[in-house]
């Protein structure tokens, strides 16, 4: 991770609350969506750039800083095609690493949220390591 969840010193210097993980990966890397849901939002903003949010029940997955582009509420990138409504499998394909919107360099942001409240993504995988490490 370049950058974990909670407070932190962001781009601009000043102190702030980061809601997600920063995974460094090389740019046009594949992103693939963590669980089975439905496209609730394409995002195409300065802050999160090209982005998606997704409900897989009681969880929101919101994926920032995408490549590719948004047409007429259409997320694109090489052979992606997302829009709100779009029903995603788990570990599908949903886009690519990119620059887009506040960003020092090629990452994914993931953030979680759980019945609308932002959660820690590091504290889900690590629970879930340690589920699969017990016999």
């Amino acid at each position: 991770y370049t950058s974990h969840y909670g407070q932190r010193i962001g781009p601009g210097g000043g102190h702030e609350l980061h809601r997600g993980l920063d995974i460094a990966a090389p740019l046009g890397s594949p992103i693939r969506n963590w669980w089975a849901g439905v496209v609730r939002e394409v995002i195409n903003d300065g802050a999160c750039g090209l982005g998606l949010r997704i409900a897989s029940g009681p969880y929101e997955h919101l994926y920032c800083h995408l490549a590719g582009h948004v047409q007429t509420a259409v997320y694109r990138s090489g052979t992606v095609a997302l829009a709100a409504g779009s029903r995603v499998r788990a570990g599908q394909l949903i886009g690519h690493v990119g620059l887009s919107g506040r960003s020092t360099g090629p990452h994914l942001h993931w953030a979680l949220r759980f019945r609308g409240h932002w959660c820690d993504p590091a504290r889900v995988l690590r629970a879930m390591a340690a589920a699969h490490r017990r016999p």
